[in-house]
């Protein structure tokens, strides 16, 4: 027996933008962190930065590859995507998504412009835990700027 496909339907209490990009991010898709263990290794091509995130713990990231916000590794916390709005699609990284995430040296979120690839690097990911565990200490005194405003 043929299984039947299931279809979007449309939110009645959202605009259909906000409809049409919920369907765009699951049709090109993205990764939840939640979904990921700690030490995973990300490279994050956007339109005109390629950053490298390496997952600590929750939603923070150890993130380099801006010029100007993190030219040398940085813990952040990723606060999600969003479609340029105010919407966001929290602790998600989705491809034609902005990322948005909050940075210990500066008072709004940082956003991206669209991510145009999301790539796992695993030969990377392995023994990342032990180059970093004193960034890790460091982490747990710093909680107080963890959580993004969002």
């Amino acid at each position: 027996m043929a299984q039947a496909l299931s279809s979007f339907t449309p939110h009645p209490n959202l605009s259909d933008e906000i409809n049409r990009g919920i369907v765009q991010s699951e049709i090109e898709g993205g990764v939840f962190l939640q979904d990921l263990p700690p030490d995973t290794v990300l490279e994050i091509q956007t339109q005109d930065h390629c950053y490298t995130a390496v997952l600590l713990f929750d939603n923070s990231v150890l993130i380099s590859g801006h010029p100007q916000y993190c030219p040398q590794p940085v813990v952040v916390a990723i606060a999600g995507s969003t479609w340029g709005g105010s919407m966001l699609k929290r602790r998600f990284v989705g491809r034609g998504m902005h990322l948005e995430f909050c940075h210990p040296e500066y008072r709004t979120p940082i956003v991206t412009s669209p991510v145009k690839e999301i790539r796992e690097c695993p030969q990377l990911s392995q023994g990342v835990a032990n180059r970093h565990a004193s960034i890790w200490k460091g982490i747990h005194s710093q909680r107080p700027w963890w959580k993004c405003t969002r």
